[in-house]
């Protein structure tokens, strides 16, 4: 796998170098533009590739980025194998995993998150579908650790929830740590803050749920029964109303994607009684199960960005990404959906819904907490699954428009047992660094390491 995957790397990179070539000789901006295509079912526009990692045959999942006494190291949790890795991308032509730690035995090590020197990673119970075991003993929550030592992180303490653990959380920095929990006795994730000012010793400091989260508890009134300004709350009493995190911290306020129970803003101004303040409903018109996946609020531009996840194979409901006005966070509305992707010329399928795999949304450049990620700006970096990453003009919030791409190829070798049927690429998650340096994982292949060549 790793020298078909540095093949790859270098037949698309010499591509891309030659269109780039053109394009500084004076190409016309319709050749500077141009789809270029690579091995099994590669696709770029306005994207060239710099460098790519096999991750020693660990495929990434969620990652972190970061500088540290001149270098530039990638923290990532992974998807088949429990524990995380350091690759020191200082190089990007070059990156070298300088560390892999092991995690617990049966339990996701999905995902990371930093600041400073103190790193944040979840753990939780594997989904069955992902082969999990019901039955096997599972390690939950969180550890918090020590990264004075970039490449040799040393634990400080660990968090648990009590039930199945923790999804996607953020770190900002400080004393909290603002979580997407498992928690016993609910249905779902509910949001958790984590006192960490000892963090040999973390402790639940507050939390908060939507009602009918709770086992035996009554839900809220039916979305087509509610009246105006309720908070856009809905469909609790169901396994689609679930945090799937991260919480977004902005001042007193943070923002919560929340599944079915789409977009919710508290005011935790006390973190012990988090209060909620407003929020937007999306499901419907978008399925409910991950209805709102993901949100990352600009307060400068006051709007968030939103989005769903499908996990349909394209036979549900259509996924969205979308811009929502927050300039009143008691009334967030909905701006303008983001252009769904379109195949490539030449492409084999008719539509990503098509393609096999997951289509849609999954993640985006959401650590605008992070000094050294590309502050959010006019562009928006998303992992689309099985249409890899797609890049967004959204300087106009009211006429978004998609401005370049890359599909990666697809795998040669299968690590895990998602996604069903074909084997096709399905990003994952994206981090872009303030070089300008876009890091892309898969769920069956290493990290890819672009830049944007658009204008």
């Amino acid at each position: 796998m790793a020298d078909v995957s540095r093949r790859q790397a270098l037949r698309v990179s010499l591509t891309t170098a030659s269109a780039l070539a053109a394009t500084r000789a004076g190409a016309a901006p319709a050749q500077a533009e141009a789809v270029s295509a690579g091995p099994r079912g590669q696709y770029a526009r306005n994207v060239e590739v710099v460098g790519y990692t096999d991750m020693d045959h660990r495929p990434a999942f969620k990652m972190a980025i970061r500088q540290r006494a001149g270098r530039w190291y990638l923290y990532t949790g992974h998807f088949w194998d429990s524990g995380w890795s350091v690759v020191d991308v200082t190089d990007p032509r070059r990156p070298e995993v300088a560390a892999f730690v092991p995690g617990p035995a049966d339990t996701w090590t999905l995902q990371v998150d930093l600041h400073g020197d103190l790193m944040v990673t979840a753990l939780e119970q594997i989904f069955p579908n992902f082969g999990g075991d019901p039955e096997a003993d599972f390690e939950e929550g969180l550890y918090l650790w020590d990264i004075k030592d970039p490449v040799r992180p040393r634990r400080l303490g660990h968090y648990a929830t009590g039930g199945t653990g923790t999804h996607r959380n953020l770190y900002p920095g400080g004393g909290y740590v603002h979580v997407a929990a498992g928690a016993k006795g609910f249905t779902g994730n509910i949001y958790t803050v984590v006192d960490i000012r000892d963090p040999a010793r973390p402790v639940e400091a507050g939390r908060w749920w939507v009602p009918g989260q709770r086992d035996g508890e009554q839900g809220v009134v039916p979305a087509a029964d509610r009246q105006p300004h309720t908070h856009g709350f809905c469909c609790a009493n169901g396994a689609d109303v679930s945090l799937h995190g991260p919480p977004y911290v902005v001042g007193d306020l943070v923002y919560l994607p929340y599944g079915a129970a789409g977009l919710v803003v508290l005011d935790i101004s006390d973190v012990g009684a988090p209060r909620p303040v407003g929020g937007l409903s999306f499901s419907p018109p978008f399925h409910s199960r991950f209805g709102v996946h993901g949100v990352l609020p600009v307060p400068e531009r006051k709007i968030a960005f939103a989005n769903s996840e499908d996990v349909s194979y394209g036979k549900g409901a259509a996924p969205h990404a979308s811009i929502v006005d927050i300039s009143d966070p008691a009334a967030p509305f909905l701006l303008s959906l983001l252009p769904t992707p379109e195949p490539p010329p030449g492409a084999p399928y008719a539509d990503f819904s098509g393609r096999g795999g997951w289509s849609g949304p999954h993640n985006i450049n959401h650590h605008q907490h992070h000094p050294d990620v590309q502050k959010q700006g006019d562009l928006l970096y998303i992992a689309h699954f099985n249409a890899g990453l797609r890049i967004y003009d959204v300087s106009n919030t009211r006429l978004p428009r998609e401005v370049g791409y890359f599909v990666p190829p697809d795998p040669v070798r299968r690590y895990g047992p998602m996604p069903e049927g074909e084997l096709v690429a399905q990003s994952e998650d994206v981090v872009v660094d303030r070089r300008g340096y876009i890091y892309v994982s898969d769920k069956n292949q290493g990290v890819w390491i672009l830049r944007y060549t658009g204008r």
